[in-house]
């Protein structure tokens, strides 16, 4: 393997090791797009483990706020995704082919067997 094999490998696996990305990823994967709201709703209901009309502001400003400013841009960096905060649009990008074997092996493997089963979104 070679150094910017290694290094993109590296990159993948720091990428995939945050629990939010990655159930932002599954949900892309099924989908290819998303609106920026559902996916906020849907990771705070995962997280809490709760249906997502449970969930409450603070927990949906905390995920959004979170996804804004630090997980989105990120993935965006790595061409994984584009977004458009205005709309709240999120798509896969063709970057995403590169990694979706590795998000798929840690979603065989997640601890919780419900991680494998998405909501709708």
């Amino acid at each position: 393997m070679n150094d910017a094999s290694a290094s993109r490998m590296e990159a993948a696996c720091s990428l995939l090791a945050e629990s939010e990305r990655r159930f932002l990823l599954y949900q892309l994967a099924e989908h290819r797009d998303a609106n920026l709201e559902d996916v906020v709703t849907g990771i705070a209901a995962w997280e809490l483990d709760a249906r997502p009309a449970q969930i409450d502001k603070d927990t949906r400003q905390r995920v959004y706020v979170s996804l804004v400013h630090n997980h989105l841009p990120r993935l965006a960096d790595y061409d994984i995704i584009e977004y458009d905060l205005r709309s709240g649009d999120i798509v896969l990008t063709n970057g995403f082919d590169e990694i979706k074997p590795l998000l798929e092996q840690f979603k065989q493997t997640e601890a919780e067997p419900e991680i494998r089963e998405l909501p709708p979104l």
